[in-house]
This record gives C-alpha cells, sequence and structure tokens, in this order.
C-alpha cells in the first residue's frame, strides 16, 4: 500500500481556488445597488371631508342618464389626490377632479333608475 498526501502545489492550488471564489463573491455583492427611499412609521387621524351640495346633472338628450355629479367638499384635497364616485351599489366607480374645493365626477353610462346611493372617496 501506498501512502498518498498532498504536496504543497496542491494546497497552494487548493488556497488560490477558495480566494478566487471568495473575492468573487465579494465582488457580486459590492455591485449591487439599491436605490434611495423613505419609509417610516406612526399615527394620525383621519378625519374624512364633510360633502355638501351634491349636484345631479341630468343628460338633456335623455332625461334618465346621469352625466355628473358635483358637490363641495369642506377643504380641498391636496394635489394629485384620487377621487372616485359610485352611484350603484357594487357599480362602475367613476373618476372625478376637482377645483378647489368643488369636485365634479362624469358618470358616463349612468342612469336614474339603478342609482341608489352616492359613495365617494377622496385619496391623498
Amino acid at each position: 500500500m501506498r501512502n498518498r498526501t498532498w504536496g504543497a502545489g496542491r494546497w497552494i492550488t487548493a488556497l488560490a481556488l477558495v480566494i478566487g471564489l471568495v473575492v468573487g463573491t465579494y465582488a457580486f455583492t459590492a455591485a449591487n445597488t439599491v436605490p434611495a427611499t423613505k419609509a417610516g412609521d406612526g399615527s394620525g387621524a383621519i378625519t374624512g371631508y364633510t360633502v355638501t351640495s351634491v349636484h345631479y346633472t341630468l343628460s338633456g338628450a335623455d332625461f334618465t342618464n346621469i352625466d355628473t355629479v358635483s358637490f363641495t367638499v369642506d377643504s380641498a384635497p391636496p394635489s394629485g389626490s384620487t377621487m372616485k364616485a359610485q352611484l350603484v351599489s357594487g357599480g362602475t366607480w367613476y373618476s372625478c377632479t376637482n377645483v378647489t374645493t368643488t369636485v365634479t365626477c362624469t358618470t358616463t353610462g349612468a342612469t336614474v333608475v339603478p342609482a341608489n346611493q352616492l359613495r365617494i372617496v377622496i385619496a391623498d
């Protein structure tokens, strides 16, 4: 039987391979970039809006159709707010726009007969 041992050359080759893998792995992770973001935690009161002066505009061509719904809110929604209105429970959500505290929702396709609610969502 012959006793086999690793020679110095084999040890050096194995060590160089391990060092190469470590350096390569570090180079990969060092190249990762993460964009700057903001995050936070806290609490605040959700007060909502007070809606008044609701006005439904019927179509001049067909009085069974509702063309727009407009209303006033107690404070102007911030620019870029999402504003929606729903006239039929479980039905279509219509997009709204505002000029200061006056909000107008174009309700194309809405009809008077099935309208059973006015649900408004404004998300800042």
